[in-house]
């Protein structure tokens, strides 16, 4: 029993800086962890479903300090959490179906994805608040999309939510990645759920990558207003363009 914890103990740093990174950036740290875990021989299903518990944890901690600094938008995070769950629930069954090239192949997108959503984070502009027909109609289906690949690959979603809540709905900022954290907070616990009825995560593995994903989640939030955000965003731009290359070359090059 100790032995098999200490093996796991590295877990704890890596959920850390996860929780650190994505707090602050608003996307969780799933685009952190699951990369690493794949490379260290985790299964995509196995990666992905841990992550979501680490990712839970993440936002619950990242929850508490934003809504200290009221930075939260509650009624619209609700609404889009609850359109992302069916989303969430159709993820974690079809990870079964999805080979450990093509997870790869398209996790690579996903991080590509991610770097030009951090890369236009600062040019993005509200527009004046707007949930008519056509922008909830455009909500429900982003938002289902995002609790699918929230799921599938154990990632926060928040690529498609903050640009969502900011572009389309004319949420600042300032509240929209906060924002994307409380809705992290029902996604990841409707995904965890389904995956556990599944049989897919590791407890161990996920407690150990939730405890330090907890304790990041509370530094990155409190630090999201103290960082210099242009260093940060090269930062992991870079380290998301590394990861993404790596991904799709492993996806090509292994055998099938």
């Amino acid at each position: 029993m100790v032995l098999s914890l200490l093996e796991y103990l590295w877990l704890l740093p890596l959920g850390f800086v996860a929780g650190v990174i994505g707090s602050m950036v608003g996307l969780g740290g799933g685009f952190v962890m699951v990369p690493v875990l794949t490379f260290f021989g985790f299964s995509s299903t196995l990666a992905a479903s841990d992550s979501l518990f680490a990712a839970f944890s993440n936002s619950v901690a990242s929850t508490v300090s934003y809504a200290k600094q009221k930075r939260i938008s509650y009624s619209l995070g609700i609404k889009l959490a609850l359109f992302a769950i069916p989303g969430t629930v159709l993820g974690a069954y079809i990870s079964d179906d999805v080979s450990s090239q093509l997870f790869k192949l398209l996790f690579g997108a996903v991080l590509v994805s991610s770097g030009v959503y951090i890369y236009l984070r600062r040019k993005m502009e509200p527009r004046e608040y707007n949930l008519s027909k056509q922008i909830v109609v455009l909500a429900v289906g982003a938002s289902f999309f995002a609790g699918i690949i929230s799921s599938l690959f154990g990632i926060g979603g928040g690529t498609v939510f903050v640009p969502l809540m900011v572009i389309a709905i004319g949420l600042s900022m300032k509240l929209a990645a906060p924002t994307s954290q409380f809705i992290l907070m029902f996604v990841a616990a409707s995904g965890m759920l389904v995956h556990s009825a599944l049989g897919h995560p590791n407890y161990y593995e996920a407690g150990i990558l939730s405890i330090g994903s907890f304790v990041g989640g509370l530094v990155g939030s409190r630090l999201s207003t103290r960082v210099d955000e242009r260093k940060l965003r090269l930062f992991v731009i870079v380290v998301l363009g590394i990861t993404a290359a790596k991904l799709i070359i492993d996806s090509l090059t292994s055998p099938s």
